[in-house]
């Protein structure tokens, strides 16, 4: 299984052609290079026959097996992932990747030893030497931090990594690695959780910093519209002022407190809203007024 075909099917999803049907599961065409794969009876959807076309992931079994398989994994080869240790072994470390066969990261692959049970961020790719899928916690060799092309503002997948003294490790889009800042944070987040995310700035370095709240640098109308809302849904009054908490703000607007000053002074500027003591009110406007 050394042909370049081979490396770049393994570890993809592929859409292949069933040809034979056995008691034990359906073979399926990978083409002169792969041959016939099989497709275990446990994973056949129900009604699939020959003829039939199924979308499969292609790995290698624990006797070097081509198979095909419906389950989806957590990432798949060429990404990032932040996934959990389920063992330890004298051949590594063994992740939880959504398959029924863990997915190994060697020793000399480790960045520091791994521990059962902990969440680590990872890439997959294939092994020339072994041809097996395997995981290494040394990322930073495989990610080109000058192919990233975002602009400040830009919405990103998120997924949630470690936790360090500053913050938070994330994967971008599973492509690059990024920080999210401890006092930019007000919500519980667990490593592997997938959340959106925004792109805050990127270094000269080429670090990537991001936040989970857009900031100012966006069209803040959405905002006020959701400010608008909330007012008229609570009698014209919402008790958020310049003391209100951080967490509050986040949790009531999914913002920080910097966009909803900002958000509220654009209200106030346009004569939409008054601000009191204990907070905001919606002003009452002509007709034609809007945002």
């Amino acid at each position: 299984m050394s042909s370049q075909e081979q490396k770049i099917k393994i570890g993809k999803v592929s859409r292949l052609r069933v040809v034979t049907a056995l008691d034990f599961g359906l073979y399926l065409d990978g083409g002169e290079e792969l041959g016939e794969i099989l497709l275990p009876l446990r994973y056949v959807p129900e009604g699939c026959d020959v003829d039939d076309w199924v979308e499969v992931f292609l790995y290698l079994d624990s006797e070097d097996r081509l198979i095909a398989t419906t389950e989806t994994p957590y990432a798949m080869v060429n990404e990032l992932a932040c996934l959990r240790v389920v063992d330890t072994t004298p051949s590594g470390a063994f992740l939880d990747w959504g398959l029924s066969k863990d997915l190994l990261v060697p020793f000399r692959e480790q960045r520091e030893r791994m521990v059962r049970d902990r969440f680590y961020i990872v890439y997959i790719y294939f092994d020339t030497a072994s041809e097996r899928l395997v995981a290494t916690s040394k990322v930073h060799k495989y990610i080109n931090v000058k192919a990233s092309n975002y602009s400040p503002g830009d919405e990103v997948k998120l997924i949630i990594g470690n936790e360090f003294d500053l913050g938070y490790n994330v994967i971008i889009d599973k492509r690059f690695v990024g920080v999210v800042f401890r006092n930019e944070v007000f919500q519980t987040l667990e490593p592997g959780q997938h959340i959106t995310g925004y792109i805050k700035a990127q270094r000269p370095d080429g670090k990537i910093d991001v936040e989970l709240q857009r900031s100012g640098n966006y069209d803040p109308r959405e905002l006020w519209e959701q400010v608008i809302s909330e007012l008229e849904k609570n009698d014209g009054f919402l008790p958020f002022n310049d003391a209100t908490p951080p967490e509050e703000i986040y949790e009531r607007f999914k913002v920080s407190k910097r966009a909803y000053k900002k958000a509220i002074g654009g209200l106030y500027k346009r004569r939409l809203i008054t601000i009191e003591d204990g907070g905001i009110r919606k002003a009452v406007v002509p007709p034609s007024s809007g945002l």
